[in-house]
């Protein structure tokens, strides 16, 4: 899969040599879990296959809600709650044969604690996800259902081939059926600009 959803701003190579000399590489079977909603969050990794999916149950409706996704390419757990185990806002589960290099919360706390430089990168990590959180937030806002779904194909191409309808429209808080009209009327405006005639 093309990966696009996390773009990132700032520079996490860092970050990502950390997991790579001194993570463990955990292989994920379609289905089970990194981290659970309640439990103490333990882990943080960078995903080299696969994907994960951001779980939370509706309150009323106890539903499967899903907040966000971590593709390959991309960091995966629940920051900053696994810095200090705090119980997980969400469940982190993969979506496909996922594998990730893992390393502790206390791994990564002991990294920010080697000097003032790594301890800044707490806090620029730290507001990076709160302003991609806002973002989101504020998507939710202003802009329409189509507009929702064109954003996450530009931020990740390939996401419709690999996850099913449902788990897309809840990311985006539509319905499956919203996102099916959203799709025939892309289809049937492409072959319309098909079929129309070329100026002379």
């Amino acid at each position: 899969m093309e990966q696009k959803f996390g773009t990132n701003s700032i520079d996490l190579q860092v970050l990502r040599d950390f997991c790579e000399r001194e993570g463990k590489s955990v292989c994920y079977q379609k289905g089970e879990q990194m981290e659970r909603e309640g439990n103490p969050s333990q882990w943080f990794g960078f995903v080299t296959e696969g994907c994960f999916k951001y779980v939370t149950q509706g309150i009323s409706d106890n539903k499967e809600h899903i907040t966000w996704f971590s593709f390959e390419g991309e960091f995966a757990g629940d920051y900053p709650a696994c810095l200090d185990g705090k119980p997980s806002m969400t469940t982190i589960e993969a979506m496909l044969p996922t594998r990730v290099l893992m390393v502790s919360g206390e791994q990564l706390m002991g990294l920010f604690r080697q000097n003032m430089e790594m301890m800044a990168l707490r806090g620029i990590i730290g507001e990076h996800l709160l302003s991609q959180a806002r973002a989101r937030y504020l998507d939710f806002h202003r802009t329409t259902p189509r507009e929702r779904y064109d954003l996450l194909l530009r931020r990740c191409p390939g996401i419709v081939e690999h996850l099913p309808l449902n788990a897309i429209a809840s990311f985006l808080n539509i319905t499956p059926k919203t996102i099916s009209i959203i799709r025939r009327d892309i289809t049937f405006n492409s072959m319309v600009r098909k079929e129309k005639p070329l100026p002379k």
